[in-house]
């Protein structure tokens, strides 16, 4: 017997695969635990893939999953562009429009949001620049970006600008598959100080961090300080270190193979926001508007709807 893939099953699949979990996918949802189940084990039938490793911990993305994660989204994403309609009787938006955004988050959210822009908006002239957050802060206040995606809740100038969050990363703690803290469900941050930490200096994350520390009067015990994800990624895979990051940077593999796990906090971290900044007060041209709606229409393409 032939089967199709549905929406419903892309959006069962993208709940679970956010969420670690068909019980929280399922509250999320607000649909029985079993019909999700069903729709991910038919779904696995249908494209020939294990898409999940099943353990009493949850469900977590193999290798092939989290490919096929990036296929979902786009599809997820596809059907809410086609769905938003266009502006009846308007002309086609033509001018310019320049975006600053940072390396770290270029890599997770710049390009489906601007190939989405470009198919609605061709006519319009884009540039992007890619900088340090400082450089965009002041590019943006000097009227020479349009608009910037970047970590929104860590903003060195924030009177002068406008944010708007698109997602909310949880922060949590990566260690090699055989840590001793691996056996445990949630560590706290007294645990990972008393362990070297490998810290990621990008996007002011480290100043989010840096914070956190000072809290609850802990000094972790820091091995390198570097602007590589990758080299957070091995040294951490290969157990020479902890690492407290956002969801939205993690992957299970090292480059070389290596299985990085994750846990979440016991203590209250901040998450890691990442949004659209503009200059307050500017009036935002038509082709800034509609950048605006592609990326909210993106960030809702994220999260799985029931």
């Amino acid at each position: 017997m032939n089967r199709h893939l549905t929406l419903k099953q892309f959006r069962y699949f993208l709940a679970v695969a956010e969420s670690d979990s068909v019980a929280a996918a399922s509250r999320m949802l607000n649909i029985a635990q079993s019909a999700i189940t069903k729709s991910v084990l038919e779904l696995e039938d249908t494209v020939g893939l294990t898409l999940f490793e099943r353990s009493p911990k949850g469900m977590r993305l193999t290798p092939e999953g989290h490919r096929f994660l990036v296929k979902a989204r786009r599809v997820i994403g596809a059907v809410a562009e086609a769905t938003r309609g266009t502006r009846e009787g308007a002309a086609p938006l033509a001018g310019s429009l320049s975006i600053g955004v940072t390396s770290l988050v270029a890599g997770y959210y710049l390009s489906e949001v601007f190939a989405r822009f470009r198919r609605t908006c061709p006519a319009v002239e884009v540039q992007v620049v890619e900088d340090q957050p400082p450089f965009l802060e002041h590019l943006l206040i000097n009227g020479e970006l349009d608009i910037a995606i970047m970590v929104s809740n860590a903003l060195g100038e924030p009177q002068a600008l406008t944010a708007e969050t698109l997602t909310r990363s949880p922060n949590r703690v990566w260690m090699a598959a055989d840590h001793p803290l691996a056996a445990q469900e949630e560590v706290s941050l007294a645990e990972i100080a008393a362990q070297d930490l490998v810290v990621l200096q990008a996007d002011r994350i480290e100043v989010l961090m840096r914070s956190v520390w000072a809290r609850h009067q802990l000094k972790p015990r820091t091995l390198l300080r570097t602007s590589s994800l990758e080299a957070v990624r091995s040294l951490v895979g290969v157990g020479a270190g902890l690492a407290v990051l956002p969801d939205f940077l993690y992957r299970p593999w090292t480059l070389d193979a290596e299985h990085v796990e994750v846990r979440t906090l016991r203590d209250a971290v901040p998450t890691v926001d990442v949004g659209l900044v503009w200059r307050r007060g500017s009036q935002p041209r038509a082709e800034v508007l509609e950048f605006i709606e592609v990326a909210r229409d993106q960030s809702r393409s994220r999260r799985p709807a029931a």
